[in-house]
């Protein structure tokens, strides 16, 4: 299975055919640096922090379908055509968006306890209400734009500080002023 460096809106899932009580050990990364995922993976770069594990009887009432266009925006053909085999499955489930990758071009050699279910992809933005036609609209924020020097964000800094200032007067108060 190829993964492409610069793939984005692609969400692979995977089967993961454990007991309950090996799962978490099996797709956490150890502080040694042992990732047992990304071996049955056969990764090069797996990112701990955009695995979903999910456990289907979690889900309750909501289809591992439903919860793929929710959680991800999958839709389209990919996933009418899998509805019923992803619906069907019981156990735990391992998301991998693209971002789990980390943009870096790799070739995946699947492995048990997983086992590849399908590759989806995620239904593109679509942008809301008619496009910007005033002429303000265009060019670069903050570029030529009267009363936006660098002197107009002065009251701000001014205000933060003095909020900060505020805030340690306080902290000095409450922890420190009762010392007597």
């Amino acid at each position: 299975m190829r993964i492409n460096g610069s793939e984005t809106g692609t969400v692979r899932v995977f089967h993961l055919d454990l007991p309950p009580e090996a799962v978490e050990r099996f797709t956490t990364q150890a502080g040694t640096g042992e990732f047992p995922l990304q071996y049955a993976l056969g990764a090069k770069d797996l990112r701990a922090s955009f695995v979903d594990v999910v456990n289907i009887d979690d889900l309750g009432e909501m289809s591992v379908s439903s919860y793929l266009s929710e959680a991800y925006q999958v839709q389209g053909p990919e996933l009418r055509q899998m509805k019923p085999q992803l619906d069907a499955l019981r156990g735990h489930l391992v998301i991998l968006p693209s971002q789990a990758f980390g943009h870096v071009g790799q070739e995946l050699t699947v492995a048990s306890p997983l086992r590849w279910i399908g590759t989806f992809s995620e239904e593109a933005a679509t942008p809301r209400g008619p496009a910007l036609r005033a002429t303000s609209a265009t060019g670069s924020a903050g570029v030529g734009v009267p009363g936006k020097t660098p002197d107009s964000r002065r009251p701000l800094a001014v205000t933060l500080i003095g909020l900060a200032v505020l805030v340690l007067i306080v902290l000095v108060w409450a922890f420190g002023g009762s010392g007597g």
